[in-house]
């Protein structure tokens, strides 16, 4: 049975509530069968995925009123998957893949929180060779680059899965990575824009530092 504490709270996006089950907070730890040992995540990483930090919401907030007709979304390293639950709220075409061997479960119950359809769920990591998710419209994310060896895994594995016709939005909160993932983004051939998010003063308690990514071919 797994030992860590929870709590559950609700989000509004507009007229939409959004209920969620996240960690009680960042020191919880729960790895009893070895699971996130065996994939190389340690106990102080452990907590991270099931967390809602600034830059998520600010990705969750986006999707709330993002153009979904017709499109196919991937979110990568969704962790609680905020902005998996808006989208799919909104009966978007919404996969979800994180690294986290807890994550899927998360996801599960919060899909159920909120009376949703199933979102598709895949754990794997940006270094796998080959995975069976196939290709996308849109790839989202927030703060994903915290290591600087992750911009070359993380670029390869979006582009892997990018539609020949591919909007990536990624929300950086400002680890100082985003510079070179976008160089390898252009090398890849997609144009980069960036820019502050607006209006985060409505729902964050401080001010957000960080900005959008946004890379499409």
């Amino acid at each position: 049975m797994a030992s860590f504490r929870v709590r559950f709270q609700t989000l509004e996006f507009g007229d939409t509530d959004i209920h969620v089950r996240t960690l009680r907070d960042n020191q919880q730890f729960a790895d009893d069968e070895g699971a996130a040992e065996a994939l190389g995540i340690s106990s102080a990483s452990w907590p991270l995925f099931g967390i809602i930090w600034p830059a998520g919401r600010v990705l969750a907030h986006l999707m709330h009123d993002f153009d979904i007709a017709g499109k196919r979304i991937l979110e990568v390293g969704c962790g609680i998957g905020l902005a998996s639950l808006v989208l799919n709220a909104r009966q978007a075409d919404i996969t979800a893949t994180d690294y986290h061997p807890e994550a899927g479960e998360f996801l599960r119950q919060n899909t159920r929180l909120n009376n949703g359809a199933d979102i598709p769920f895949v754990r794997t990591g940006w270094a796998d060779e080959a995975t069976d998710l196939g290709l996308f419209d849109v790839i989202i994310g927030s703060d994903l680059l915290y290591e600087r060896e992750q911009v070359a895994m993380l670029s390869a594995f979006v582009d892997q899965h990018a539609a020949p016709q591919c909007e990536v939005i990624l929300i950086d909160p400002g680890r100082g990575h985003h510079a070179p993932f976008s160089k390898a983004m252009t090398e890849r051939g997609y144009q980069h824009t960036q820019s502050r998010p607006v209006d985060t003063e409505l729902y964050l308690d401080k001010a957000f530092k960080g900005q959008v990514l946004r890379y499409q071919r």
